[in-house]
């Protein structure tokens, strides 16, 4: 980045669940989508979706259209899949689409973990004694 450039400023939501990477920038308001792109778009097996891989190659194709679009520094907002039964922790292409971005050129601001906690909630499935296999 240059000496007298001003960073103009988006936001990367990256859901990373073990099944998929999604990573999606928008403008600083968070209404206005840039770019979307995600681990099944850029692999052929399912399986490959969640992987490190995938993350990072979908990251390497939204930060381009991001910096075509004149955004050069990004907030980072990471979630996992969380809610009542899912797993609060963020799957394994996370911390490589946030490497990706940043290796890509753009500039990494705060990066926060947004992942649904419920404050005690409705009753799990299973009844009493829980699921038996």
């Amino acid at each position: 980045m240059n000496r007298g450039e001003t960073t103009r400023w988006g936001i990367a939501h990256i859901y990373a669940s073990y099944n998929d990477t999604i990573i999606h920038v928008t403008d600083i308001t968070g209404t206005e989508t840039i770019a979307v792109g995600s681990g099944g778009l850029v692999v052929k097996a399912h399986r490959l979706e969640s992987s490190p891989t995938a993350a990072m190659i979908a990251a390497k194709r939204v930060a381009e259209v991001t910096r075509e679009k004149g955004i050069n520094g990004v907030h980072v907002k990471v979630r996992g899949p969380g809610g009542q039964n899912g797993p609060t922790s963020p799957g394994p292409g996370a911390q490589a689409a946030v490497r990706a971005l940043s290796r890509a050129g753009l500039r990494i601001g705060i990066i926060e973990d947004v992942t649904p906690i419920p404050h005690d909630t409705c009753r799990k499935k299973g009844g009493k004694r829980g699921r038996r296999v």
